[in-house]
């Protein structure tokens, strides 16, 4: 029976999501917000697998319950995969959502159209004594040339979803809950819990 889960992220944004959508489950969830001893993980892997299990591992040492971890990013088709690993800190050591988005829309800038194509990707890892179990939600899309929208966080103001005009940051929570990267693991991880509880 699992009861409590550890959410091991201080993303205020990504919390709430995660725990939006595992609503209904008969499940408590804390976090690192709720945790402050717990010192920020150094993400070394080059995966976003690897750095998923890093900081599961790392948190589930230290609380010893159930852990939620993930690691998610964006990858540029025609950057190779850029930022991925490196999407939340893409422009250097301060950067923040709006610098790391004026970042990779400047290198995109003599690119256009379909050249433009992207996608979000999350690996979410539930570790408890049994070991790491491992979710994985891709959303394809496109990036736009200059931000819109006031919802979500990260790079959500530039990336349109394909089959929508509007950036995740226009659409309403339960449609970007719906096709997100991190709904599609997610809805995977819920089937999990709920057919194992």
């Amino acid at each position: 029976m699992i009861s409590k889960i550890f959410i091991a992220s201080r993303n205020k944004g990504k919390i709430k999501e995660i725990k939006n959508y595992l609503d209904g489950l008969d499940i408590s969830f804390s976090s690192l917000l709720d945790t402050p001893r717990i010192e920020n993980i150094e993400e070394t892997g080059k995966t976003f697998e690897e750095n998923a299990l890093i900081k599961g591992r790392s948190v589930y040492n230290e609380v010893k319950i159930p852990v939620l971890a993930d690691d998610s990013g964006l990858e540029v088709d025609c950057l190779k995969g850029e930022p991925g690993i490196l999407s939340a800190r893409y422009a250097g050591k301060n950067s923040d959502d709006k610098k790391n988005c004026e970042k990779l829309l400047k290198n995109l800038e003599e690119v256009t159209g379909a050249g433009r194509s992207a996608k979000f990707k999350c690996i979410l890892v539930y570790l408890d004594e049994g070991g790491p179990k491992y979710f994985e939600g891709v959303c394809k899309g496109i990036i736009i040339e200059e931000t819109r929208g006031q919802n979500g966080f990260g790079y959500d103001p530039i990336f349109v979803p394909d089959g929508f005009s509007k950036t995740f940051a226009e659409l309403d929570f339960e449609t970007k809950s719906r096709i997100s990267h991190r709904g599609i693991a997610l809805k995977k991880l819920r089937e999990y819990l709920t057919a194992n509880n």
